[in-house]
């Protein structure tokens, strides 16, 4: 029997009889993504499995280089070939991590290859997959309506004119809608240079000419309302750390001023700022009806050497630690409810340490009165949590503090055209896990129940929490 069979990863009756008939065929609503809207609205066609692959991948990156692979086939300029051949003798290597199964998925799912990927086949599935790639002639729109995705938004900055989310619209043919996220995480950088490049950019667009705080959140809030003009309905904010720190509106304005002049900004200074800025903006979400995501947890581009010879996204991050987590994220939070503008919002959580401190958390601000179901969301499994136990961890942690059925459910969280089979992945994983309850007695066997527990997460609850009305 193939590795990646029809019941790969179901490992009792119920699993399987979940999985078939009631997750595997729902469409993909994909909510956060780093695909690029260039390469759709192109519909670009992919040279070879390297380029499709390879490119950009850093999870692929930080399993090469702990294999030993040189940089020049993993980064550099070695041939497609060379690349693909150093994968190939990488992967054997990985028994364990999800690279193995989300390799060989793909190789069954898109090129209809049965065949563990080694050093000794390389070659022959190289040009079987190539093989694929021309005949079928798999560009970027074919590989996400080959996917059954419905729904996909990409990741962009407030200053991104949004030119090719505007093309991809044109195309009348192509059904999926690819819709842009906002995310600004230039303008909470206050204390790098290029802040200061934001700033009158973001004016020079907005022609707004910001002189003060005010006018630094109107030019944002313009920017909201073009990004909504456009089909927006998310935000997305990448924090270190989570903090909560008061401050008066004369604070506020001195830290502007000072980042204006190109002062020193203090650590203080800064926290004051930052916590400023998304009680400000989640008011600004709060009025669109958006959901406002935020991923904290990730210290980036920790190897110098690297960062400064290939830039960041590279593959030299980790997972953060933090002292006073729960208070700053629930004054936070509750600054926003205090102030009645406390958006939707999803929190993602990469110290997997900090699980009951987040599903705790959003526990004090579900409250509403329009009938939202969990209005706070505790986020899938995110960056090195997506993994099979690391998914579990998350959604058996939100079922023990909150309201599993209600959940929103996967998303890819990255720049591969192949990717799609995450959510396959997670929903076998979803599947298995309710299994195991069931024949185990702690979930009870009535199929109805089952049925909308298993279709709400995997689809229909995030189609219904991010409608905008």
């Amino acid at each position: 029997m193939a590795f990646i069979n029809k019941d790969f990863m179901l490992q009792n009756d119920t699993a399987k009889f979940l999985f078939h008939n009631y997750a595997k065929s729902l469409p993909i609503f994909d909510f956060h993504t780093h695909l690029d809207a260039r390469l759709i609205a192109e519909n670009h066609q992919f040279s070879d499995i390297a380029e499709m692959w390879l490119a950009g991948d850093h999870y692929k990156w930080r399993a090469m280089r702990a294999n030993g692979i040189p940089e020049e086939k993993i980064t550099g300029n070695a041939s497609p070939e060379e690349k693909f051949k150093a994968w190939a003798q990488t992967i054997e290597h990985c028994l364990g991590n999800p690279l193995y199964h989300w390799t060989h998925l793909e190789l069954k799912m898109y090129f209809g290859i049965d065949e563990l990927l080694g050093e000794d086949n390389w070659k022959e599935i190289y040009d079987r997959a190539n093989e694929v790639i021309k005949k079928e002639k798999l560009t970027t729109k074919k590989l996400i309506e080959s996917s059954n995705v419905e729904v996909i938004c990409t990741t962009d900055s407030p200053l991104d004119s949004l030119e090719y989310h505007d093309k991809i619209r044109e195309d009348k043919d192509f059904k999926v809608k690819i819709l842009p996220s906002f995310r600004p995480d230039e303008a909470f950088n206050i204390r790098e240079k290029k802040f200061l490049e934001f700033v009158n950019a973001l004016g020079n667009l907005t022609n707004i000419s910001i002189k003060n705080y005010s006018d630094f959140v109107k030019g944002l809030e313009t920017r909201v309302e073009y990004f909504d003009e456009r089909g927006a309905f998310i935000s997305d904010h990448a924090l270190e750390v989570v903090f909560y720190r008061e401050a008066t509106e004369e604070e506020i304005e001195t830290i502007f001023q000072k980042a204006l002049n190109g002062e020193e900004i203090s650590n203080e200074e800064q926290e004051k700022f930052v916590t400023r800025l998304l009680i400000d903006l989640g008011e600004i979400y709060h009025k669109k009806n958006w959901v406002m995501q935020i991923h904290f947890g990730a210290i980036r581009d920790n190897n110098t050497v690297m960062y400064k010879l290939l830039g960041k996204d590279s593959g030299f991050d980790a997972i953060a630690d933090q002292k006073g987590l729960a208070r700053a994220l629930n004054g936070l939070l509750d600054a926003m409810y205090q102030n009645n503008a406390l958006p939707k919002m999803i929190l993602y959580n990469l110290n997997p340490e900090y699980n009951h401190t987040l599903a705790s958390a959003i526990g004090n601000f579900q409250g509403n009165d329009k009938g939202i179901k969990s209005k706070l969301q505790f986020g899938a499994g995110w960056w090195f949590n997506d993994t099979e136990l690391g998914m579990l961890r998350q959604m058996t942690t939100l079922a023990d503090h909150g309201l599993l059925m209600n959940f929103v459910g996967m998303l890819t969280d990255s720049r591969s055209f192949l990717s799609f089979s995450r959510h396959d992945y997670f929903r076998r994983i979803l599947c298995n896990y309710v299994g195991e309850q069931v024949e185990q007695g702690k979930f009870p066997d009535d199929k109805k129940l089952l049925k909308k527990f298993i279709e709400n997460i995997s689809y229909y609850n995030a189609v219904n929490y991010f409608k905008k009305d």
